[in-house]
């Protein structure tokens, strides 16, 4: 059951915000006073969604090394500080999906690097103001969105479910590793989605059977609430 947490004010980015389950939890975050930055790679998109929520809309690619820093600054700038991080941006790698054995090396590559390596870098440049937050309200909180293709075995679903799994077990370790950092890390599976990611990969899919992005985000949001036991007790939270 989800806590009575007013969540004003609390400092959340989330990568791959314009579309799919990114935009569901930018947009309801924002309305439940949270503030919020997002990343996404397409300008034009940036520019809508930040229009339309009025937040902090970041271009860039996660992806990308050199892009890792920029947008960690501007994140930080702009929110003066981090309290969430979500790593939601992700690649299926070879598009459509292909076994393991017609699977290019550069399309598994492609899922890594932004899947497991983007992910990482963005958390690294990102600990210490995670660390800061910690120190100060006595909790911090990064959730990775994983996948249940990292624990089962789904033919057509290799580079997608490997780089899944790798980074299921990233989040365990750094955990356990940042626990005296006082910064929480969780791998959440937010189940089959009606996205355009899924429709990439199952173009014949049928919609219906799958879970709304707008339900599976706030799942998130409550599981992110349980997340920061700091902020249990509170009914308001940091005031902007």
């Amino acid at each position: 059951m989800q806590k009575n947490i007013d969540v004003q004010g609390l400092r959340v980015v989330v990568t791959g915000g314009t579309s799919g389950l990114g935009l569901a939890l930018v947009r309801q975050l924002a309305a439940k006073g949270a503030r919020v930055a997002f990343v996404a790679r397409t300008a034009a998109n940036v520019e809508r969604i930040t229009a339309e929520t009025g937040t902090e809309g970041i271009v860039g690619d996660v992806g990308k090394k050199d892009d890792i820093y920029p947008i960690a600054m501007q994140v930080t700038a702009s929110l003066g500080g981090l309290d969430v991080l979500i790593n939601n941006a992700s690649s299926l790698g070879p598009v459509p999906l292909a076994v393991l054995a017609d699977t290019e090396c550069e399309d598994l590559e492609a899922a890594l690097v932004v899947n497991l390596l983007g992910a990482f870098r963005l958390t690294k440049a990102l600990f210490g103001a995670l660390a800061a937050s910690a120190r100060e309200d006595c909790g911090a909180l990064v959730i990775n969105i994983s996948s249940d293709a990292a624990v089962s075995a789904y033919p057509g679903w290799g580079a997608y479910g490997a780089s899944k799994a790798a980074l299921a077990h990233l989040t365990a370790i750094w955990d356990a590793e940042a626990e005296s950092d006082g910064i929480r890390f969780v791998a959440l599976d937010p189940g089959d989605m009606d996205t355009p990611l899924h429709a990439l990969a199952l173009p014949d899919a049928d919609p219906s059977t799958l879970k709304s992005p707008d339900l599976a985000a706030a799942e998130i949001i409550e599981k992110m609430l349980d997340a920061l036991p700091a902020r249990a007790g509170l009914t308001v939270g940091r005031q902007a």
